[in-house]
């Protein structure tokens, strides 16, 4: 990024350079960093977010789950994001909320201190993509879901993400773009920060919680997809199911559908029927043009 947006850290807005950590700091040394993401969109002249009190339940949950502590509340949080946004000026973007030790652990592996929590604005460019769906191809990779009885893959974790990176890699040096993984009883779980669908004879089918990331993402298709009438369940996945599947497509929180024409060796339609109408349904809750969804979209500020 040429121009840099400026950093919301612990209630004070800093240039994006001075968000900077010790090399020792726990965060980066011991991998304890959290974090959640999500969009803004413009909705008739406003600046939004989408589902955010959604995503800051999901951060109540990780600390919970990691037994971890940060000083500030979600609607502290909520009013911090608004804050950075409008000073800004962002329009479509990632919002990036990190939780982290900043302080240095050369042997203390226990902190008991508080998170520090910075907040990113991310703007849309070519390399970010937001809301690029073109087709891709995807892989069964040979790295599997780590085992929630060895980590909580429930939390938004950075270290959780190192498989993701694993994952990724497998795949495009395989000359795919995505990677699918299996969990540790070899049913489908998800790709590296992709959840995913497939279509069997018109019913869209996706892997149930608890051995996969709670997808923000995830959980608006399913929502969109029952109030729109289509037929969805979410059920366990043989690997086999992505091979002999009608359609499949991922979704993460900067592209909200994107179809797979190829899996391994099999062409897929791209998008298929049932993939179109659910990128569909989803484009129009994002334009502000379903008032079902009008909650899932919170006003920042007026451009």
């Amino acid at each position: 990024m040429s121009d840099k947006p400026k950093v919301w850290l612990n209630n004070e807005i800093i240039d994006w350079e001075q968000a900077q950590v010790p090399v020792l700091s726990h965060g980066l040394s011991r991998g304890s960093g959290i974090f959640e993401a999500f969009g803004t969109h413009v909705v008739h002249g406003d600046v939004v977010t989408f589902r955010m009190d959604a995503h800051m339940k999901r951060m109540a949950q990780t600390l919970k789950l990691l037994e971890m502590e940060i000083a500030y509340s979600s609607d502290e949080i909520k009013q911090a994001v608004a804050r950075i946004c409008e000073v800004n000026r962002i329009e479509r973007s990632i919002i990036k909320v990190m939780g982290y030790w900043g302080e240095e652990a050369i042997i203390n592996l226990v902190l008991r201190s508080p998170l520090d929590i910075a907040i990113f604005t991310i703007p849309d460019s070519p390399e970010l993509g937001l809301d690029n769906d073109v087709p891709i191809t995807a892989c069964l990779s040979r790295w599997n879901k780590p085992d929630p009885g060895a980590v909580p893959v429930m939390a938004k974790a950075c270290a959780n993400y190192l498989p993701g990176y694993l994952v990724r890699k497998d795949a495009n040096d395989r000359g795919y773009d995505l990677g699918l993984t299996l969990d540790a009883a070899g049913n489908v779980a998800e790709g590296s920060i992709e959840s995913v669908y497939i279509v069997k004879d018109g019913v869209l089918k996706t892997p149930p919680l608890g051995n996969i990331l709670a997808s923000v993402t995830r959980d608006s298709i399913l929502a969109a997809s029952k109030a729109g009438g289509l037929p969805v369940e979410e059920t366990t996945l043989e690997k086999e199911d992505l091979f002999t599947a009608d359609e499949i497509f991922s979704c993460h929180t900067g592209i909200k559908v994107i179809p797979i024409a190829k899996f391994e060796d099999k062409e897929l339609p791209a998008p298929g029927p049932v993939t179109r109408e659910v990128s569909m349904m989803m484009k129009k809750i994002l334009a502000g043009e379903d008032e079902r969804f009008s909650g899932w979209l919170e006003k920042l500020y007026s451009l």
